[in-house]
């Protein structure tokens, strides 16, 4: 019986890394170690064989910009599809309508990898969604964390750098991944 509670206690290991113990808070990867929690809305917008992304600043002067999808971090009590509309439109120029939900990816970031190193492991859950665009003209948001945003040939994915979250939403939209 207290073996099975130990096991209960100790984290998941997947090939994405440690997983909360089922039934914890989250709080606690188990083993003493804080963990934030950041919930971000995407969108997945293709037209002509293209996809929409934005390309991601980070702070941390130490990592690369890399291309992904529009999207971001919720705001206080802030609807995930509304998060998703918005960061579009922030980061992009485009009004956009939500056609359906794709899925959810949950992700961690060890705390070396985080743009402000040290913070703590972080969990990301990422929902995302399929979308068209309804207006809008493309504009690259200014003064926020992206600098740019493009139309990118699916087919020519691998010739930019860019973050898991872009195959991961071709992979949800059910759409061949030629990166």
């Amino acid at each position: 019986m207290a073996h099975e509670q130990a096991a209960q206690q100790r984290p998941e290991q997947t090939d994405r890394g440690p997983q909360a113990p089922r039934g914890s808070s989250g709080h606690s990867g188990g083993s003493g170690t804080t963990m934030a929690t950041r919930a971000g809305a995407y969108a997945v917008v293709v037209e002509d064989g293209k996809i929409l992304l934005s390309r991601w600043v980070p702070r941390n002067p130490a990592m690369q910009p890399s291309w992904t999808l529009p999207g971001g971090g919720m705001e206080a009590r802030e609807q995930p599809e509304d998060t998703a509309v918005r960061e579009v439109f922030e980061e992009t120029g485009y009004t956009v309508e939500l056609q359906e939900l794709l899925g959810v990816s949950s992700f961690y970031i060890d705390a070396e990898r985080r743009v402000t190193p040290g913070d703590g492991l972080l969990h990301a859950l990422r929902v995302v969604y399929r979308a068209r665009v309804t207006g809008g003209s493309l504009t690259p948001e200014v003064d926020g964390s992206s600098d740019d945003a493009r139309w990118i040939p699916i087919a020519d994915l691998h010739q930019y750098p860019h973050l898991d979250l872009v195959e991961v939403g071709l992979t949800m939209a059910g759409l061949e991944v030629n990166a």
